[in-house]
């Protein structure tokens, strides 16, 4: 296993369209590697998600740790998961609101407004086929690491920029007991 080098924002592999793992190729010795190495890329950066252009691999592979509710760090609201070549499917217009961070776009915590609850199917990184549902900050979580499958970045949600601070300013002048962040 390896540690890898973030792609930062600016970096051409943050905005595209990544393409599909065969299926055949899930059990290979080289997607087999690069999952290892982006779990150990996610816990040395601290995330909750990672996904592969964020690596610089331009391919459908998301990774999350254990994801816990933000208000009740004790509440597991989804397993650690690799997804391959995910689908994803919204089984709702209701929305939420989580303050949103990348490891990709060091620094900078964002206001954005997702579908409150979602479907997704694809692949385990023994190539089964998986299918799951989330709600809430898990599905926020999700769906934040699938748009990077798509060339799209947390600040292209954000619907308005006066919800952008640096990360030390979040810290100091808007984060509080009631606020949560999907990293």
């Amino acid at each position: 296993m390896a540690i890898r080098k973030i792609a930062r924002l600016g970096n051409p592999v943050l905005r595209e369209k990544t393409r599909e793992i065969p299926p055949d190729q899930i059990r290979s010795p080289e997607v087999q590697r690069l999952i290892d190495d982006m779990i150990e890329t996610m816990r040395e950066y601290e995330g909750v998600g990672l996904a592969a252009p964020q690596v610089h691999e331009s391919v459908r592979l998301f990774i999350t740790a254990d994801i816990y509710d933000p208000e009740d760090s004790e509440k597991l609201l989804a397993p650690a998961r690799v997804v391959i070549n995910p689908q994803m499917t919204f089984l709702t217009q209701d929305e939420v609101e989580y303050w949103e961070g990348c490891l990709s776009v060091p620094d900078l915590r964002g206001l954005v407004r997702r579908p409150r609850k979602l479907r997704i199917s694809g692949y385990d990184r023994a190539g089964n086929e998986v299918q799951f549902e989330a709600v809430d900050f898990a599905a926020v979580v999700y769906q934040h690491e699938y748009d990077h499958l798509d060339g799209v970045v947390f600040l292209d949600r954000m619907t308005d920029m006066k919800k952008l601070a640096f990360l030390r300013e979040f810290g100091r002048y808007i984060a509080g007991p009631d606020e949560k962040v999907a990293d």
